[in-house]
């Protein structure tokens, strides 16, 4: 996974670990909704995509309900501004539950589309 790349790197890049983080729990979800044939709109909104798959299987909640806060890493450091970079360790938390969220995932998708 790229984010782990980047957190484990000598120098840690922490802005763009977490938008892999976020990417990944983004691509998770739409390939849930994609598997039910459940049609979403393009967003970036992991509280949108969540509650779309959490309609699907009420379980994904206890995984999706933390994931929303991946949401702002989509765009917070892609553009110029004053954002708090969090700690490596702060990151490190964030990649477990990006990689939390993809098994759960792929746990609930049909076998033959499983990665």
């Amino acid at each position: 996974m790229a984010a782990e790349a980047d957190i484990n790197y000598h120098h840690p890049l922490i802005e763009d670990a977490l938008f892999h983080c976020q990417q990944a729990a983004e691509k998770s979800m739409k390939g849930f909704l994609t598997s039910h044939d459940s049609i979403f709109r393009r967003t970036h909104d992991l509280d949108e995509l969540a509650r779309a798959c959490e309609s699907i299987d009420p379980s994904l909640a206890e995984v999706l309900g933390p994931a929303r806060d991946l949401t702002v890493f989509a765009w917070e450091f892609r553009y110029p501004g004053d954002f708090a970079e969090p700690q490596q360790e702060e990151a490190k938390e964030y990649l477990e539950l990006a990689k939390s969220v993809f098994r759960l995932i792929v746990d609930r998708l049909p076998g033959d589309v499983r990665p």
